[in-house]
């Protein structure tokens, strides 16, 4: 890890989404919620197509957070889902999250994180600590 000053824009990180790795979360997690699989049942409930689970979505920004510092070194995150993101078939979306350094006290940095896809911001008020 560099050394953060508050301010700091951090480098963005983009993170490829498609069918094959919602089907690899919803195993893993046990979400098998149809939205995240099945194209016509998304549409049927008013969805523009197959959706990425949100807690797949934050599960990414987690990572950027965990990659700026080390995962135990994470004290806090949390973030609302706020936009979905829509995975067609045969298609890799990007989500590219990125974050900025809001303050630094007594070791600690708070980070105001962003995930956007296709230029739109899908989590809100997203945010992390890290201990430096």
């Amino acid at each position: 890890m560099n050394q953060l000053i508050a301010g700091q824009e951090l480098t963005a990180e983009n993170f490829k989404i498609n069918r094959q790795l919602l089907i690899a979360y919803a195993d893993a997690s046990g979400d098998q919620n149809p939205i995240h699989q099945d194209e016509a049942f998304a549409k049927s409930v008013g969805l523009p197509d197959v959706i990425a689970h949100g807690m797949l979505t934050m599960a990414l920004a987690g990572k950027y957070l965990s990659a700026i510092a080390g995962s135990e070194k994470v004290i806090s995150f949390s973030a609302k889902f706020i936009k979905p993101v829509v995975v067609p078939a045969d298609t890799d979306v990007n989500l590219t999250i990125s974050g900025k350094v809001v303050e630094i006290v007594e070791g600690q940095a708070k980070i105001e994180l962003t995930a956007i896809y296709n230029e739109i911001k899908v989590l809100g008020m997203a945010k992390g600590v890290i201990r430096l």
